[in-house]
């Protein structure tokens, strides 16, 4: 059972463990206690605990900031019978995020005043999880830059969330924006290259016959977007990452004292080419899964930190949209409800990742990308609890998940949610 349906407050929980690389006690073990307001404080004061406080030994849970999730696509506006404002704040909240990138990509685009009135609503209702992307180029149209000076103030950065083919705009983008203290983020993709690839070129793309998205339309791609950082020293945000010379490119740049922060995302994380043999459509994904070499290449850009963050990149598609087959299919899946535990089951119990790395990734690291203060320490998770993450469990319309109906071990407790 969850154990934000069976506590009793106040409560006082033993040996937890606080995952937040802002602090120097991150690793430690300490007490906790919740008090009837649900406020969390560490190693409280013994001689003055609430009075009929519950105490819960040897808890085995884990306290870490609010996770951050760089970049996400909302449905609404435009598209709410995929999945509305209301229940992506649900989604967001569930899983234990705290902030959530918003792509520009909605209808109308975020890409004038006009849009981000929407959004300044959205947050006088629903609170500021939910952030919003500028758009790069006018209705994202790749054709001509939005007014940035205008946008800066109300959004968390600029992006397209797709390629830019035309690397005269990306250059003068990345010129206009450095003045604004805001972050450009890109999705490195040599459009030619790419083609109609659906799955990485290679073994598995042969066996299982479908078309190949060679690693060099990414890799091309990025060294030359590399370039132009190199050339306007813009505080730069690379996308999606997924190849292992990505990774390598990345880390050289910032050997080479450039302004560049990478992020990959979770499933790229927790699954690989070989993976794709039941030809799930909720595996489609852009780019594409990579090669088993590709992941680990990835987990150890984390490690060093080569790549900063991991990007939940919740992207929710309708059930009629992704009832097609894999190759026709839309890119994209659904992720905030069940992100952490997934890649807690995958990378820490695996002993690829310490939970410390992983919560890094996913809270203070991003926050940094944004340039916003690390989040509070407001993000209960109990790896141990078992669930299953059923329909009901989703908090939204749709369903595009390889995930659904499933068996997790880990959850988080949204009962320390502040």
């Amino acid at each position: 059972m969850s154990l934000e349906n069976s506590i009793a407050y106040p409560a006082l929980f033993k040996q937890v463990q606080i995952l937040d690389a802002s602090l120097p006690i991150t690793g430690a073990f300490a007490d906790l206690l919740i008090d009837r307001d649900r406020q969390i404080h560490i190693n409280p004061d013994y001689g003055q605990l609430p009075e009929h406080t519950n105490t819960y030994e040897n808890s085995g849970l884990v306290l870490g900031g609010g996770a951050v999730d760089l970049y996400s696509t909302s449905g609404e506006p435009g598209h709410e019978s995929r999945e509305t404002i209301a229940e992506l704040t649900a989604a967001a909240n569930y899983g234990g995020f705290v902030t959530v990138g918003v792509l520009p990509n909605t209808q109308p685009a975020i890409d004038d005043i006009a849009a981000l009135e929407f959004w300044r609503n959205v947050q006088q209702k629903y609170g500021k999880t939910l952030q919003p992307w500028g758009a790069i180029t006018k209705g994202l149209e790749g054709k001509q830059i939005t007014d940035m000076a205008e946008l800066a103030e109300s959004v968390i950065g600029f992006t397209e969330g797709k390629t830019i083919s035309n690397l005269l705009l990306v250059r003068r983008a990345m010129e206009y924006v450095k003045p604004l203290g805001k972050v450009i983020a890109l999705f490195p993709q040599n459009s030619d290259l790419a083609g109609n690839g659906v799955i990485r070129e290679g073994r598995w793309s042969l066996q299982y016959g479908m078309t190949g998205y060679p690693a060099a339309a990414e890799t091309s791609s990025l060294a030359a977007l590399i370039e132009l950082v190199r050339l306007t020293k813009a505080p730069t945000h690379f996308m999606r990452i997924s190849t292992a010379q990505s990774v390598e490119l990345i880390a050289q740049a910032k050997n080479d004292g450039l302004p560049v922060t990478a992020s990959t995302t979770w499933l790229h994380l927790c699954h690989c080419d070989r993976d794709l043999d039941t030809y799930d459509p909720n595996l489609r994904l852009m780019p594409p899964l990579g090669s088993e070499n590709d992941r680990l290449a990835l987990i150890t850009g984390i490690r060093t930190g080569a790549i900063d963050s991991i990007a939940i990149d919740h992207t929710p598609c309708a059930y009629e949209e992704k009832v097609v087959p894999f190759e026709v299919a839309p890119v994209g899946a659904i992720g905030l409800q069940f992100a952490i535990p997934v890649l807690w089951q995958s990378l820490v119990n695996t002993g690829l990742l310490t939970g410390a790395e992983l919560w890094q990734a996913l809270s203070v690291n991003p926050a940094k990308v944004l340039g916003l203060a690390s989040p509070q320490l407001s993000t209960l998770f109990d790896p141990h609890c078992p669930w299953v993450a059923s329909p009901s469990e989703v908090n939204s319309q749709s369903q595009n998940s390889n995930y659904i109906g499933r068996s997790l071990v880990g959850k988080i407790q949204r009962f320390a949610l502040s």
